[in-house]
């Protein structure tokens, strides 16, 4: 088959006109922004979708992702204020928000913030100690984000966070660190088994005296119970010898009493001159022992007296 001149214009112009339509499409991928410079300069921000431009004339000149992109800031060694070495390296976490100035804004803007960064966080450290570098990792990169974040507004960047990812001091640092932790132990488990043998002595002497308090007061009480007991008994005694009184009297009264208080007088004079006949071989007599009825007169009369009305 033989091609006229038309038909190969024809083909030609399919062809152009196809190449043409191809260019002049543009897909951009979600979350993503491509800047579009016509006839060299800034025309456009092509949003993600299906886009149209002109072929030979828009040319996508800077494509940018609009996610949240990690970078590695290199390790690098910082000076404290106390003249100590230490090596630090973290991450940085940062969004192109505004794709057109982060275009024409920076060069390098991932290279400009890198550099930043490092220098910041020399700037940062070289304020402080070196214990409190350890101690205030959240200060340092609130700080070096505050620093990086004001800076980058100008790229279309916005830097959300700065992690820290090693505190690295030189080695005989370290061992020093090591050893001081090592007595800070030591001082503390001294500190704690002194605390520990104090509070046990403590302890052994409320409880001695507790106890002596205890063992006092119950002594005490016990006397003042055998006391109560005693005055309680006797007590008792002189009620009852106060009412066998009262009864004898009232006994001595009645008709016939004289007559059995005198038959008891003699009774107990003979028991007691044969008691003492059976213990002991010496035996005290009265004078008018022979005068049995006497001495019972005289008892009498001692009774009589004491039962008259006065």
């Amino acid at each position: 088959m033989l091609w006229t001149g038309s038909a190969i214009g024809t083909f030609v112009l399919f062809i152009v006109a196809l190449i043409v339509v191809v260019k002049a499409i543009r897909v951009v991928p979600q979350q993503h922004a491509w800047v579009v410079e016509r006839l060299g300069r800034f025309f456009a921000v092509l949003e993600p979708g299906l886009n149209f431009v002109i072929p030979f004339v828009d040319r996508v000149a800077f494509r940018h992702d609009l996610r949240e992109i990690p970078l590695d800031v290199p390790s690098q060694i910082c000076i404290t204020r106390d003249n100590t070495q230490l090596q630090v390296d973290g991450i940085l976490y940062f969004q192109v928000t505004d794709p057109k100035l982060a275009s024409y804004g920076s060069s390098n803007y991932v290279l400009a913030i890198t550099q930043l960064a490092q220098t910041t966080l020399r700037s940062i450290i070289g304020r402080m100690e070196l214990d409190k570098t350890f101690e205030e990792r959240e200060q340092i990169n609130v700080a070096v984000v505050a620093a990086l974040d004001q800076a980058a507004a100008s790229w279309g960047v916005k830097v959300l966070r700065y992690e820290i990812k090693d505190l690295t001091p030189p080695a005989e640092i370290l061992r020093a660190m090591q050893a001081q932790i090592t007595a800070e132990r030591e001082k503390r488990a001294v500190i704690a088994t002194s605390e520990g043998a104090r509070q046990q002595a403590i302890n052994v002497a409320i409880g001695a005296r507790e106890s002596a308090i205890a063992k006092s007061e119950g002594e005490k009480q016990a006397e003042i119970n055998v006391a109560q007991g005693e005055a309680q008994a006797t007590l008792v005694n002189a009620e009852a010898n106060a009412k066998a009184i009262r009864v004898i009297a009232e006994a001595i009264e009645a008709p016939g009493g004289v007559v059995a208080v005198n038959l008891r007088v003699a009774e107990h004079y003979i028991n007691a001159f044969a008691h003492l006949a059976r213990t002991n071989n010496t035996l005290i007599m009265p004078a008018n022992v022979a005068d049995m009825a006497g001495l019972i007169a005289t008892a009498m009369k001692v009774v009589q007296g004491g039962s008259q009305p006065k």
